[in-house]
């Protein structure tokens, strides 16, 4: 009877999942149906000289293709849809659409203190069947294999065997269009120049208004610069990175760099102790590996530490997060020689790279993930519940997801470490203040330190000349419009500049540079958009949140042959990884245990008084 009662829930709360969690994943991937015709060929209506793909016709997913006569066709296989332009639904596709809310009220819905949410974090059952169709529909929405990159504007092998390029998820604008972004638009678009001073310059220091911190932000860069890692010296379309979560940045790109950094002794990492803490060793010390300064930036070479990223020296921020994981992973080899006294150094130091890579993985879902999308149900790492199904556990980071991560915004102007207050270049290019005030100090400081707002107009000075690079590389590498990737992750486009930015200073603003909001450049877009309940915009949490989710859930480590406890050296490793969190991080590898429970990505409410 008991059983019965479960299963009759657990059905009544899956079927519920599916049409109040509907686009949570932004929808999955719609199936090719028996009966599709072959594609319709259309002639633009204007006609005119130029490729009739630049007006990108195709809606849905269509894949549209030209021909010498100005012709086109609109390839709607796979989509759920057909007709010309693909703007036909089949039968289920119609049904699934009557049941799919807007994007709109579905993130007021999940941001929203419901007793649904309770229900749902209380019964396990209901837990893994949020997750499971949280992973597979964002999943779904991620192109796996790889069909674009920054060269052709048409799926290739070559996009997905070289991996030296990043993925696209749209391909690029193509070549001789009327505009840069199609038909959109002014025929030249403004001077970068002149964009970030009127629309990205920041004018007064705006704070994030969830109360998110400078412990968040680093979280952030730390976080992403291990697959972020453009080959500028070849274009902003390469990357020296690998596909998804390889800790390299705690451990190193190669391994003449990772041997570097070993101590070659129960596995453990090298370390120097300063003031009686454990801190990553000096440059000098290490034997094999660079940090590859730029020239330019004012460093003291003898007072550089060896890290798994070589930006990571430059801000203490950074510095700081990878001492603590230097920290835990040392803790986590005692605690496997401990358990296995009989494993050689090798064998140590591997599994305690796979044990510290779960537990990235489990708190930036956990944590991270938590609090940047402001969600009342609970995130959860469950990688468990996506085996056994169509789930495919393979990722490529796309060009858009690198420059989407711009968040120059959430840097304050000024940190507060003990009495003392540092500007934002008092916290560039040197670590002392990790050093002079000890690391307790500084992580208690910047957990208080408010992070700036996520959006136009807050971007520091002197972040400025790296956003004017970034959107030179989007304009090289023929971005398509925001509107475009709107439409890409099944939202519905912009038809007016207010409707897109939710006032009407920058909406005017925005006009008089580009003339139709179709021709409203991609970062520029995510920036600008009218502010959401999330920590950032609509639009960044959609089409951010199914990279950012396929990219951990499809790592190894998650995948049927490891995710088992022989994997991490039996169930205290594999405990390791499930107790991980941001509280356990800061608490297992701070020097004082005081207060380091109640330290999160939140300012703490005393503060704000």
């Amino acid at each position: 009877m008991l059983r019965w009662i479960k299963s009759a829930l657990g059905s009544w709360f899956a079927w519920g999942l599916l049409a109040l969690l509907a686009p949570l994943a932004l929808m999955g991937q719609e199936g090719r149906e028996a009966g599709e015709g072959s594609p319709t060929v259309s002639r633009l209506p204007n006609g005119g000289d130029w490729d009739p793909c630049c007006a990108h016709p195709c809606t849905n997913k269509g894949v549209c293709l030209s021909y010498p006569d100005r012709s086109y066709i609109c390839d709607c296989t796979d989509t759920g849809f057909h007709g010309e332009n693909c703007t036909k639904p089949y039968l289920g596709t119609r049904l699934k659409l009557l049941l799919r809310p807007s994007p709109d009220w579905l993130h007021d819905f999940l941001t929203s203190d419901r007793f649904v949410w309770r229900i749902i974090d209380a019964v396990p059952y209901l837990t893994n069947a949020a997750m499971k169709y949280i992973y597979m529909t964002r999943g779904d929405m991620v192109d796996s294999p790889n069909r674009y990159d920054s060269d052709h504007p048409y799926p290739t092998l070559h996009a997905y065997f070289n991996e030296t390029y990043y993925g696209r998820t749209l391909p690029p604008v193509p070549h001789h269009c009327p505009t840069p972004l199609g038909i959109a638009g002014p025929k030249v678009l403004p001077p970068v120049e002149q964009l970030v001073e009127k629309v990205f310059a920041r004018r007064k220091f705006l704070p994030e208004p969830h109360d998110s911190n400078a412990l968040f932000q680093y979280y952030a860069q730390h976080f992403t610069h291990q697959f972020f890692r453009t080959d500028y010296a070849k274009g902003g379309a390469f990357t020296k990175g690998t596909g998804g979560v390889d800790v390299s940045n705690i451990y190193g790109l190669t391994e003449q760099h990772r041997r570097g950094i070993r101590l070659f002794k129960d596995g453990m990492l090298k370390y120097e102790m300063v003031n009686g803490e454990m801190f990553p060793p000096y440059l000098k010390d290490v034997e094999g590996v660079t940090m590859e300064i730029p020239p330019h930036i004012p460093v003291d070479k003898g007072s550089l530490f060896a890290l798994g990223h070589p930006f990571f020296v430059l801000l203490p921020g950074l510095f700081m997060y990878s001492t603590l994981w230097l920290r835990e992973h040392n803790r986590v080899c005692s605690i496997l020689k401990s358990e296995h006294s009989d494993w050689d150094d090798e064998r140590l130091y591997q599994t305690a790279k796979l044990i510290i890579t779960g537990e990235v993985i489990q708190i930036t879902i956990e944590d991270y993930v938590q609090h940047l999308s402001q969600y009342k149900l609970r995130m959860r790492y469950r990688p468990e519940v996506a085996h056994g199904t169509r789930f495919q556990f393979d990722n490529r980071i796309n060009v858009e997801f690198v420059h989407l991560y711009h968040w120059h915004p959430l840097v304050p102007e000024t940190i507060k470490i003990g009495e003392k207050d540092y500007g934002f270049m008092d916290m560039a290019f040197s670590v002392k203040p990790v050093l002079e005030h000890g690391l307790d100090q500084f992580i208690q400081a910047l957990s208080r330190a408010r992070a700036g707002k996520l959006g136009a107009r807050n971007h520091p000075k002197y972040t400025l000349p790296t956003l004017i690079k970034s959107l030179n590389i989007q304009r090289n590498l023929r971005f398509q419009s925001f509107n475009n990737y709107r439409k890409r992750f099944d939202m519905p486009p912009y038809e007016t500049f207010e409707e897109l930015t939710g006032e009407t200073e920058i909406a005017q603003v925005l006009r008089d540079l580009y003339g139709h909001v179709d021709a409203v450049e991609y970062y520029v877009g995510l920036i600008c958009e009218r502010p959401s309940p999330s920590i950032t915009p609509l639009t960044m949490v959609n089409i951010g949140g199914p990279w950012s989710v396929k990219g951990l859930v499809a790592n190894p480590v998650s995948s049927p042959k490891f995710w088992k406890p022989s994997t991490f050296g039996g169930e205290v490793g594999f405990d390791i990884i499930k107790a991980a969190s941001l509280t356990n991080l800061l608490c297992n590898n701070m020097v004082n245990k005081t207060g380091c429970e109640h330290i999160s990505f939140k300012v703490p409410p005393d503060t704000l008084m």
